[in-house]
């Protein structure tokens, strides 16, 4: 097996441990909520001015998948939509109260995961971060060339 073999086979099973180990609490401290309606959640309350087409962009969803999670999110009483004044064509989502307390607890989970692995990343150098931050970066751009070429639009 070759380094980038190596590379990606280590991404693969590191992602793959991570969902693992956190799965058991992440399901039990968020209980009825889907994985993809609480990253709908996260995003929304990180960014203003949420609507389909960003959600789409970011989670890699089609249109028509968001469009029916955050149908189902404005049901649970999770998300409400809303427009702008100067524009009554397009609909963006902001969270309810409820919406916030899951977010509360999905961000409190990511707070505790990481000071669980706080002794791994202690160790890490400025130069070691933007090494792997530079390689992330490179390898995230070759990725969406590569989507653009095969003409993928994920928002449709």
């Amino acid at each position: 097996m070759n380094k980038q073999e190596q590379v990606m086979m280590n991404f693969r099973d590191l992602f793959n441990k991570l969902v693992w180990i956190n799965k058991s609490k992440m399901e039990s401290s968020l209980k009825g909520y889907k994985p993809s309606e609480v990253h709908c959640i996260e995003f929304i309350e990180k960014n203003v001015d949420s609507n389909v087409t960003k959600l789409a962009e970011s989670l890699y969803m089609t249109k028509g998948a968001i469009s029916k999670l955050t149908k189902k999110l404005i049901e649970k009483g999770l998300i409400e939509d809303y427009q702008k004044a100067n524009n009554k064509k397009e609909v963006f989502f902001r969270l309810t109260e409820q919406g916030r307390t899951i977010y509360d607890i999905h961000e409190k989970l990511h707070t505790e995961f990481q000071e669980r692995d706080e002794s791994v990343f202690n160790h890490v150098t400025e130069e070691q971060y933007d090494k792997m931050l530079n390689f992330i970066e490179v390898y995230s751009k070759h990725l969406d060339t590569e989507i653009n070429k095969q003409g993928l639009d994920l928002t449709k």
